[in-house]
Formats: structure tokens, sequence, C-alpha cells
């Protein structure tokens, strides 16, 4: 095996310990350890964040074309930026427990398992389809701001609906409207929400209040480019 396929086959395990994490956040969130759960999930963003780029730099698709990574990513994801936080919610009380818990946590679980399948979940000019599924975002927002439990299933049905309607979302990493503003505005944000995280059991509240500055703003600028530039697919 050469030089580059093992660094290829790197980049996949890199991709995959993303699934160890989530069981660990998951073991963290039964001990009703939330801040190490909540920690656990920052460490699964840091990988998906940095997986594609090292995926691209090193040319894993070229190198190994019969093992398909976006799929391996897809359902990593899935468990950290669903399963974990909707589990998370239910077992923090941040929904009302028992079957109508059940039921309102099912919600998000079942509008993004359609959110993942869909063949442009992410376009060809880097956009994300229907909301994200960044739950695990907005359930540490929840969890933060100490919201009542009316506020948390509606918001968490809010967007499981918003999954099904096709606007167009920033990708982060890889759209190129405003793409420095992004990197700077978001850079800021993640250093917020570690001091957010590091803080827990009792996290700030203020602090997550003056945080909210850039899903405000990501919202704001995915709505702006959706309904004022076209699509331009590429080639």
């Amino acid at each position: 095996m050469s030089a580059a396929e093992l660094a290829a086959w790197g980049v996949h395990l890199y991709t995959a310990s993303g699934a160890v994490v989530a069981f660990l956040a998951l073991d963290a969130i039964f001990r009703g350890a939330y801040g190490a759960a909540f920690a656990w999930m920052t460490v699964a963003t840091w990988i998906d964040s940095t997986d594609g780029t090292l995926a691209r730099r090193l040319r894993v698709k070229e190198i190994l074309p019969h093992f398909d990574g976006a799929r391996l990513d897809d359902i990593v994801d899935y468990l950290n930026y669903v399963v974990v936080p909707l589990v998370l919610a239910y077992f923090a009380d941040l929904i009302p427990p028992g079957k109508l818990g059940l039921c309102v946590a099912a919600a998000p679980l079942l509008a993004s398992g359609y959110g993942f399948c869909q063949m442009e979940a992410k376009t060809p000019d880097h956009f994300f389809t229907g909301f994200p599924s960044y739950w695990n975002i907005v359930v540490l927002y929840l969890y933060a701001l100490r919201t009542p439990h009316w506020f948390n299933v509606g918001t968490l049905l809010l967007f499981s609906v918003m999954v099904f309607v096709p606007i167009r979302y920033l990708y982060p990493s890889r759209t190129p409207v405003a793409r420095r503003r992004t990197y700077v505005l978001g850079v800021l944000w993640a250093v917020l929400v570690v001091v957010l995280v590091l803080q827990f059991p009792n996290p700030s509240r203020a602090l997550a209040l003056v945080s909210l500055f850039f899903p405000a703003y990501y919202l704001a600028m995915s709505f702006h480019v959706h309904f004022n530039h076209p699509r331009r697919p590429q080639a």
C-alpha cells in the first residue's frame, strides 16, 4: 500500500472516529454529565469541519474511488448532529417527559433522516437545501438559555418543518458567498461556544445570548442569498 493510500485511509478513519465520539457523548448523557456531552459534540463538530478539507487536499476520492467517504460522513453526521442532541434534549428535561417528549424528539429524527437522503441535500454550488440539521446547536441554546418546555417544543417542531422547505443555507466551509466574513464571525462564535461549554453545568445565559449573533447572521445571510441570488450550478 502506497503512502498516498495510507493517508487516504487515515482520513476515512478520522471521519469514522466521529462515531466513537458520538458513543462517548451518549455515555456522558446517560451519566447526567451534560457538559461532557456537549464537549464531545464540540469535538465531533471539529472533526466534521476539518475532514472534508483533508480529504480534498489529499485527493482521497481520487486515490480510493471504491470507498464512499461522503456516505460515511453522512452516517457520522446523523449520529452527532441529530441522534445525540435529541437524546440529550430528552434526558436533560428540555422537552416534556414520557410519550409527548418522545413524539417531539421523533420529529427532528424523522425530518433529518429525510433531509440527509435528499439528492441535493448539498447543492452543486455548495449550499445546504432545507434546514441543515444543526440540532446540536439548537439544543445547546435551549439548554444554556434555560427556555421553557413550550418554547423548546415549538423550536424543535419549527426547524423540523424547515428541513422540508427548500431554502438554500450557507455551507460555511465551501459556500463562496461572504466566505471570509462567515469564517471570521464563525471563529469568534466558536470561541464563545467553547467558553460556554467550559462553564457547564451552569453556562452563562448572558454569554449564550451574546453568542446568538452568529446563528442570527447565518440564518439572515442564508435567506438573503436564497432570495436574491439565483442558483449557479457547477460543471
